[in-house]
């Protein structure tokens, strides 16, 4: 049903640790560095335990831009259901975090997932390009839930 390869679209930057004798920094988010309708209205982070999945699910006009720094490292697992876009019922899977620093930018019809492959708490930074909720959380949330569905084709391994 789907084919193994990347997403148009789907952006992956490594991030890259600058540090000293003090610990370390590292920029996860550049405005010059995104397509302009990606620009950043929100942010958070949230902690997945070892094994637990978040996801699958998609949004009709949000994108997502994951950054993956540690600790502990997850699998990212990414579906193409935008029927209008060249790669179309592609799967892309990969392995990000700790071992693979990674920014991810998932738009807008792409199914995500990931799962925290370690055995420690693992965080994960999200800025996507809406609100959640819009403007004062007065709006319908723009998510499509597909983990509970019997016979999804999104499956996470």
């Amino acid at each position: 049903m789907f084919h193994e390869g990347p997403i148009d679209g789907v952006i992956f930057r490594p991030l890259k640790p600058y540090g000293d004798e003090r610990g370390w920094l590292m920029e996860l988010v550049r405005e010059d560095e995104l397509p302009y309708e990606h620009r950043l209205v929100m942010t958070y982070v949230s902690m997945t335990m070892p094994g637990v999945v978040r996801g699958p699910h998609e949004h009709r006009q949000q994108a997502d831009l994951f950054a993956f720094v540690g600790p502990g490292d997850f699998k990212i697992y990414l579906w193409d259901a935008r029927r209008d876009s060249p790669t179309y019922r592609h799967r892309q899977v990969a392995v990000v975090g700790q071992s693979n620093r990674q920014a991810v930018l998932v738009p807008a019809g792409v199914v995500h997932a990931y799962r925290n492959i370690s055995d420690v708490p693992g965080l994960v930074f999200n800025a996507p390009n809406r609100l959640y909720a819009g403007w004062g959380r007065s709006e319908p949330v723009d998510e499509i839930r597909h983990e509970n569905v019997a016979d999804t084709p999104y499956e996470v391994d």
